[in-house]
């Protein structure tokens, strides 16, 4: 009978929060709170195994504590998780450098530098993962040999009549219209391109056709930041 009682008044409690129009509650709004009331079902069948059985006082008193605990540290983490995403995704970003920090709500994109004073940056160019190095310096996105076949091009069939300088001097390539190119959610279509002759570029560089598309573009220290 406790446990009915228990249950019916969390039950009633969190029906009138979440048809109340007052707003918030502690930082939830209301399809937020009606999103946990699966999780809140759980506890309850787990409390109800806990009210059928028969415990002592003090070890009953101590496992609600315990699950009042854990759903504490789901609710906090719950509200606070987009701000936990975030943090997360820092850490990431330094450990794994070409790995973007997206911030949703300004549109931006930041990397980390890598140990070689280089910008990584992991692309989706046409739909296949390319790693690329931010390069102010090329008028364009250049891609290796490699990555455009990657990238579905088939490179046999290009003209590589366009002179382009890379880092092993001056070498072919091929121009070419990317469909699509994704840099940490910032999406670009139709991007002017150029593809490397084999063995004229070791990495695929991402250039001013997508970079001067941007509302803007800095590095800060360690930090390069990319915003849509």
């Amino acid at each position: 009978m406790l446990f009915i009682g228990f249950a019916l008044v969390i039950a009633v409690g969190l029906a009138l929060l979440v048809s109340a129009d007052a707003g918030t509650l502690v930082g939830l709004t209301q399809d937020q709170l009606g999103q946990l009331l699966p999780l809140v079902a759980i506890l309850i069948f787990i409390a109800g195994g806990l009210f059928s059985r028969r415990y002592k006082f003090s070890e009953l008193f101590g496992n609600l504590v315990l699950w009042a605990g854990i759903f504490g540290v789901v609710l906090v983490g719950y509200t606070y998780r987009d701000d936990l995403t975030l943090v997360a995704s820092r850490v990431f970003g330094e450990l794994m450098p070409g790995i973007a920090v997206v911030d949703g709500e300004r549109g931006s994109a930041t990397f980390r530098g890598g140990r070689d004073g280089h910008f990584q940056i992991n692309a989706t160019i046409n739909g296949s993962d390319i790693r690329t190095i931010f390069d102010t310096g090329a008028s364009a996105v250049v891609l290796t040999h490699d990555d455009a076949q990657k990238a579905g091009y088939a490179t046999d069939t290009l003209r590589y009549d366009i002179s382009v300088s890379t880092a092993n001097g001056t070498g072919k390539a091929a121009a070419v219209t990317l469909d699509q190119v994704e840099v940490g959610g910032i999406v670009r279509n139709n991007v002017r391109a150029f593809i490397a002759e084999q063995g004229a570029l070791e990495t695929s560089l991402l250039g001013m056709t997508f970079l001067g598309t941007l509302t803007r573009y800095a590095v800060s220290g360690n930090a390069l930041e990319l915003v849509d």
